[in-house]
């Protein structure tokens, strides 16, 4: 799970744990949105609570990283015991953003992963994750 540096509580109460899959640029407005968010340890929290596990994809996937990333979430997965929902974090996470045209460049995540939610933006402002987020749990935003 190394490529996985961080893993929040997002709501503070074990509802949700959010981990942080940063490639680029993005990953600057997904460290703007956690602060002041509890980071824990994913394993020993999941074995003690029911909580929702996200993945947050941000910046740009090259292909040579596609299977890291793929590798990474499915790690993650197994290591709580938990499917994780992965949020696509900003055009590149969604659809290659700027550099969609790029022989080197997957067009959006999607075309490994399935993906529970999309946050558009370049870059997302830190707040629409929060809502992204909400959705995942039916939890107002």
């Amino acid at each position: 799970m190394a490529p996985v540096t961080r893993v929040y509580d997002w709501y503070g109460d074990g509802r949700l744990l959010v981990a942080d899959l940063g490639l680029a640029c993005c990953t600057l407005e997904f460290e703007a949105a956690t602060l002041g968010r509890p980071e824990v340890d994913p394993a020993v929290h999941l074995a003690s609570s029911p909580a929702a596990l996200a993945v947050v994809v941000s910046g740009t996937v090259p292909d040579a990283l596609v299977p890291v990333v793929h590798q990474a979430v499915a790690a993650l997965g197994r290591e709580t015991g938990c499917t994780p929902a992965v949020v696509a974090y900003g055009a590149c996470a969604s659809s290659g953003g700027p550099y969609w045209d790029s022989y080197a460049v997957a067009d959006g995540i999607s075309q490994f992963l399935p993906v529970a939610a999309y946050v558009p933006g370049c870059p997302p402002p830190p707040g629409s994750l929060e809502d992204a987020l909400a959705g995942l749990v039916g939890a107002p935003a």
